[in-house]
Formats: structure tokens, C-alpha cells, sequence
């Protein structure tokens, strides 16, 4: 997981900052954005993107 989380982080560093945040910090939706300094919509599309991103890193050879 450590691994797949750098390798997210040198991708995209801001859906890092919400995995982070959303899951190892426990803020909700809002307080991500308020914390990041951008919209909801924004959180929330992260971190769907991140989710995905981070299930295939871990499983290669699963598919949706």
C-alpha cells in the first residue's frame, strides 16, 4: 500500500493529499476541501479517481 501511495503521490500529489486526509486524518468531504482549499465536487471526484486508481495498483488483475 506504502509503495502504491508514493507512486499516486508522484502522479497526482493533490489526490494523495485527499486520500490522506479522507482516510488516514477521518476529515469528510468538506473538511478536505475546506482544508485543501478547493470545492466538494473536486474532493469527491478525487478521491472516486484515487479509490480506483489505488484498487488497481494493489490488484492488477481485477477489473471493474
Amino acid at each position: 500500500l506504502d509503495e502504491a501511495l508514493c507512486r499516486l503521490g508522484e502522479i497526482d500529489p493533490r489526490k494523495l493529499q485527499v486520500v490522506e486526509l479522507r482516510f488516514y486524518a477521518g476529515l469528510g468531504i468538506e473538511e478536505t476541501a475546506l482544508a485543501l482549499e478547493i470545492a466538494p465536487a473536486t474532493v469527491k471526484r478525487d478521491w472516486k479517481l484515487a479509490q480506483a486508481w489505488l484498487l488497481r495498483a494493489l490488484h492488477p488483475g481485477v477489473s471493474n
